[in-house]
């Protein structure tokens, strides 16, 4: 277990000891009321992933996806224009956030506790710098916020075995999805799809006590049709439970003439199991972001490439934009201005529109514009010809740019 070390840069008592701003009246309502608001703090979310199928398939396949792509931190001069910064410190930190903990590790569990429990949270470690050294995940159960009517956030609270260790709100990197009823926590996936997670559990039990042991014989009733004597009576249900009835199932016994069974259970065709299992694997997919199409063994090829598409667009995409936005206002400030840290765009494109689209922009864009807008590269001492051939100050002007 990793050791929570309180720290503070200079960064952090210059602005404790500058004048206090005074409070919005919108924050410090806000902050008012969840001050008496008991934080999403449930453990079941843990044991969901661990029994769901579905849950755990939806989670991996984001988590594991998102923690494959590259994050990139660009530099923004004064003119507007952005630079790759390859050597930038955050890229050393995220790849050794810790000792115990890898690049891919950080960001899988990143991803997947933000779909869990709709919120995540890094706790930085700094040096005598106050400079990020370590990144450590809190879980979320342990964390609560400490609302504030100036700042919004005042800091947070880390609970563990009893104890409460303060955190101030530069320490904590608190990543989270939108909550409609909430100004302080995020609401989860896995909560939008609760009713069907536990529709689907039910289901599963069921069908685990109908073939597991003791109930592999279907309820119902034998009926002796014959008449026969208390004695015989009692030593024919002895028989038959001993053989049959196990000690969870239940068989009624009507006494009559002769012996007939009568079936008064329902059966999995009559239930309709296999398709009410496959609905609610589909509501549960379909909350979470995932395509059918991604994981049925039926999909064609041109079916499971479009999912594949609608998953990136749709699903993964938007979660990274908006860690990489959150990392770049609570954690590159640390290291100056101008900084932004932005994912790999993975969004499918169309590759015979970028073709024609880059080579229409030869006559009117340089080298250098061309590098930046299509490839992200940096700029080239013989870049600033234009990529058709000739120099731009040599082509004809337009008839916008000669005014007319």
């Amino acid at each position: 277990m990793f050791k929570l070390s309180l720290w503070l840069s200079e960064r952090f008592r210059a602005r404790a000891a500058a004048p206090s701003v005074p409070a919005r009246p919108p924050i410090a309502s806000l902050a008012q009321h969840a001050a008496f608001a008991a934080p999403p703090l449930d453990e079941r979310y843990h044991r969901v992933y661990q029994q769901s199928p579905w849950v755990y398939v939806a989670v991996n396949r984001i988590a594991e996806a998102a923690a494959l792509v590259p994050l990139n931190v660009y530099r923004t001069n004064a003119a507007g224009a952005k630079t790759l910064s390859a050597n930038h410190p955050l890229n050393a930190l995220l790849n050794a956030p810790n000792p115990y903990m890898s690049r891919f590790e950080l960001l899988e569990q990143t991803v997947g506790t933000l779909e869990l429990c709709g919120n995540a949270y890094w706790y930085l470690v700094g040096d005598e710098r106050g400079v990020p050294a370590e990144i450590w995940i809190l879980p979320p159960e342990r964390m609560r916020v400490v609302p504030d009517a100036e700042r919004y956030v005042r800091g947070y609270v880390y609970e563990l075995d009893g104890q409460r260790i303060p955190l101030e709100a530069e320490e904590v990197v608190h990543f989270k999805r939108w909550h409609p009823a909430d100004d302080y926590y995020g609401l989860s996936a896995l909560e939008a799809a609760r009713l069907a997670v536990l529709s689907d559990k039910a289901m599963a039990d069921w069908n685990f006590n109908t073939f597991g042991q003791d109930h592999g014989v279907p309820a119902g009733m034998v009926v002796i049709k014959d008449f026969v004597s208390d004695g015989d009576f009692e030593r024919i249900k002895r028989d038959w439970r001993s053989s049959y009835g196990g000690t969870q199932r239940r068989t009624a016994f009507v006494r009559g003439t002769s012996v007939e069974w009568q079936n008064i259970g329902m059966t999995h065709h009559e239930l309709d199991f296999l398709n009410g299992r496959m609905a609610h694997r589909d509501e549960i997919l379909n909350i979470f972001g995932i395509p059918v199409g991604l994981i049925d063994k039926n999909a064609t090829e041109a079916n499971a490439t479009v999912a594949e598409r609608q998953f990136i667009e749709r699903t993964l995409y938007p979660k990274l934009v908006r860690i990489a936005g959150k990392i770049t206002g609570d954690l590159l400030p640390f290291w100056g201005s101008g900084y932004s840290a932005e994912f790999d765009d993975i969004r499918p494109t169309d590759t015979q529109a970028r073709l024609d689209e880059i080579r229409a922009s030869y006559p009117v864009l340089s080298i250098n514009e061309i590098r930046e807008r299509y490839y992200q590269l940096p700029p080239v001492p013989w870049g600033d010809m234009a990529a058709g051939g000739a120099s731009r100050v040599d082509m004809p002007a337009t008839q916008a740019e000669r005014g007319g």
